[in-house]
């Protein structure tokens, strides 16, 4: 396979990754032939996949926008992705200039392109970094040097911790980065469930398998319980467009059919 020139040298181009396929899903033009070929097949059993990235993505900026009114100026993305229309730091800034943001991914091809999309900008960088690794985010030097943990700050994993195994201690992990956080902190979560169009996500899980980020759903009661610590703000646990919608147009006749659950929790 030919490595197109923006791809970075240490980029895996034979096996599809999480953040190119999301790309490929949210109409994007950083994948490879490799992911728009699993994304094909994904589509093609769980044609809602469209409609999972594209409402995440919506829940993602709303929750945003909601942070900033609840005075929050700093935001740290894990999982933030490939850029896209409506980053974090575009809404954060629009509402407060002053607005920090630290973007983290353990893809290479979504932290190069979000060193290019941040060039010029002051108040936000992106990191490469695992999530499943609280300690080299939380203790990185651009994080120290961006966010003020003596102060709020608005912690984002979006459609992220369903990457995250049972093995590898999900709930652990939730716990290290809550204790980590100072008081009137913020957590935004999203997370794939078969709770709801079950035999579709369960051929995305299949499909998923042999990608470099393999898919774990989970059920509300298993989503709810990475909110330990937090409360959970209004409307709770729902699903991805049922969550402060801007309309009722926006929440639709079945809101299930995101397959997504969706919540913001402040830590006391």
């Amino acid at each position: 396979m030919d490595r197109p020139d923006w791809a970075p040298k240490d980029v895996d181009i034979e096996k599809a990754s999480a953040a190119r396929l999301y790309d490929f899903f949210l109409g994007g033009s950083y994948n490879f032939e490799v992911d728009r070929e699993l994304g094909r097949k994904v589509a093609a059993v769980a044609p809602g996949v469209y409609d999972f990235t594209r409402l995440n993505r919506a829940f993602l900026r709303r929750a945003v926008a909601y942070l900033c009114d609840q005075g929050v100026d700093q935001f740290l993305d894990i999982g933030s992705g490939i850029p896209t229309a409506g980053n974090v730091h575009e809404i954060a800034q629009k509402a407060n200039p002053d607005a920090r943001v630290v973007y983290v991914d353990n893809e290479p091809v979504a932290v190069a392109h979000s060193d290019l999309l941040l060039e010029g900008n002051p108040n936000a960088v992106a990191i490469e970094a695992d999530l499943r690794d609280p300690d080299s985010i939380l203790g990185h030097e651009k994080t120290r040097q961006m966010l003020d943990f003596g102060r709020p700050i608005a912690l984002l994993t979006v459609a992220v911790y369903h990457f995250i195994p049972d093995s590898d201690e999900p709930l652990a992990l939730a716990a290290r980065y809550r204790s980590a956080l100072p008081s009137g902190s913020y957590l935004a979560l999203s997370h794939v469930t078969m709770d709801a169009m079950g035999e579709q996500v369960r051929q995305l899980i299949d499909l998923y398998r042999d990608s470099q980020n393999p898919v774990t759903a989970r059920s509300k009661a298993e989503f709810t319980a990475m909110f330990d610590g937090f409360d959970l703000v209004e409307p709770g646990v729902v699903f991805t467009p049922q969550w402060r919608p801007e309309s009722p147009e926006d929440v639709g006749p079945h809101p299930e059919e995101s397959a997504v659950y969706a919540a913001v929790g402040r830590k006391p």
